[in-house]
């Protein structure tokens, strides 16, 4: 069988999504360029503007969007450092060792996906007012140091990736459980491991509604509760947010490009082993 070539259709349609995926984010850019008398124009403007620092210098003047972004970025490193090693941790010994209870033990953390977070605001807000944190940004850190979701990721990506005979090696060899963590069961999920962080790095910057509640948005707002600041008031300058949304989403972009290796090799890992 000769293997299939891509045709003319085929990058056609692939071209069309790119465009239709990277046009809100380049037309924010334009909006974010321009003053905010653009979104009355019958034709969209496609060429950016001559005022996106002005723009930018007015989003610093507004809100305090230094202090913004250093928050956001201690939070979603945080929370995605410790997803990646609590999960990966939880994650192989789920998947390769046996201990009593395991199974039962796995479907427990599953079924906290199961709650809707709404459910839980009002005990964990309680929780955070005994423990004098409102305002703190431990106050959105621990409550998301791991997640159901990361221990499920890596479980899956242990149950793929590393192999029984390579455990039982480790273990004739005199390794202890760390170490065979360590050695063999953490290089063969690296790639798993870094969509992970990816990903919970991003559901953290992005995560607005639970530092809306805990956090004070005048003395230790994240990102995207100063970017709620800007759109608040009686007259929205969608000049004026759009600069701080495409600030905010720089961040982002640089941690997929830094990640972006071992996300590929991931995906290509899992392509050859389907």
């Amino acid at each position: 069988m000769k293997n299939a070539k891509a045709g003319p259709l085929l990058y056609g349609f692939l071209v069309a999504v790119l465009a239709a995926s990277v046009f809100p984010l380049y037309y924010s850019f334009i909006v974010a360029s321009k003053d905010n008398s653009v979104l009355g124009d019958k034709v969209p403007p496609l060429v950016p503007g001559g005022n996106l620092f002005e723009n930018i210098s007015r989003v610093f003047d507004t809100v305090d969007f230094w202090l913004a972004m250093q928050n956001s970025f201690i939070v979603a490193a945080t929370v995605a450092i410790s997803n990646v090693v609590l999960g990966t941790l939880a994650g192989f010994a789920f998947a390769r060792l046996r201990f009593k209870g395991r199974d039962s033990l796995f479907l427990l953390v599953l079924g906290t996906a199961m709650v809707p977070t709404q459910l839980g605001v009002i005990p964990l807000y309680m929780l955070m007012s005994d423990l004098d944190w409102y305002g703190t940004l431990q106050a959105v850190i621990v409550p998301a140091l791991i997640g159901s979701f990361a221990v499920f990721w890596m479980r899956q990506a242990c149950e793929e990736t590393v192999p029984h005979e390579l455990i039982e090696a480790a273990r004739v060899d005199g390794c202890s459980v760390l170490r065979t963590f360590w050695h063999v069961g953490f290089p063969a999920v690296r790639p798993q491991a870094a969509v992970l962080g990816m990903f919970t790095f991003m559901t953290a910057w992005n995560d607005f509604f639970w530092p809306l509640i805990v956090l004070d948005p005048n003395d230790s707002p994240t990102v995207q509760v100063a970017l709620s600041t800007l759109a608040s008031g009686y007259y929205t300058d969608y000049s004026l947010m759009l600069a701080g949304a495409s600030l905010a989403v720089l961040p982002v972009i640089a941690i997929f490009v830094l990640l972006s290796r071992q996300i590929v090799g991931g995906i290509m890992q899992g392509a050859v082993k389907g």
